[in-house]
C-alpha cells in the first residue's frame, strides 16, 4: 500500500508552533510569524514519525509531498532525516509547471493524507480536490485539520484505508 503524506502543516510545523494550540498555529501563519518561513527550524507535529514508522512496519510504502521547490526541498529532506522519518528518498515535490495533483498522479498513492490548508485558503490549496476525476477514485483521501497532526489516525492500514477515507 502506498501512502502519500503532505509535510508542511500535516506532519511538520514551524518551531513557534511548539507548545501552543492548533488554533494558535494557524493564527501564527496568517499573521506571518517569522519561523513559518524558516524551513530549517521545522519540527515534527506530534508523534508523526512514530505513526509513519508504524505504517511502514505494517507494510506501507511512504511518499512525502512537500510544498517547497528548489533548494528548500533539500531543507525539508534534512528535517525529515534529522528527526528520523523513514523513506526519505520518497520526498516528492512540484516541478516547474506542476501542481500538487500532478505529483500525486505520478505517484498514484492508495491513500493521500493532507491537511485542510485552513491558514492559506482551504480546498483551493489542497491536493486531492484537484486530482482529475479519472484518477480520484483510485486514491483515498484522508484530510486532517491543519497543524492537528496525524496522531489520531489508526496504526492499522486496513482501518486507515476503510474508516478514515472518502
Amino acid at each position: 500500500m502506498k501512502i502519500m503524506v503532505f509535510t508542511e502543516g500535516t506532519i511538520l510545523m514551524h518551531r513557534a508552533g511548539v507548545n501552543v494550540s492548533r488554533e494558535e498555529r494557524v493564527k501564527q501563519v496568517v499573521e506571518g510569524e517569522e519561523s513559518v518561513h524558516d524551513y530549517n527550524s521545522y519540527v515534527p507535529n506530534g508523534n508523526a514519525k512514530q505513526k509513519i514508522n508504524e505504517w511502514v512496519s505494517n507494510g506501507a510504502e511512504i511518499y512525502y509531498l512537500t510544498s517547497r521547490r528548489g533548494k528548500q526541498v533539500k531543507e525539508i529532506k534534512e528535517i525529515l532525516e534529522k528527526y528520523g522519518f523513514p523513506a526519505i528518498g520518497n520526498l516528492c515535490y512540484r516541478k516547474l509547471l506542476d501542481n500538487y495533483a500532478d505529483v500525486a498522479v505520478r505517484v498514484m498513492p492508495d491513500i493521500l493524507i493532507e491537511d485542510d490548508c485552513e491558514s492559506i485558503g482551504g480546498e483551493i490549496e489542497m491536493t486531492y480536490p484537484h486530482i482529475p476525476e479519472k484518477y480520484r477514485s483510485k486514491v483515498k483521501s484522508v484530510i486532517v485539520k491543519e497543524f492537528d497532526g496525524i496522531d489520531s489516525l489508526p496504526d492499522s492500514l486496513n482501518e486507515l484505508s476503510t474508516k478514515f477515507t472518502k
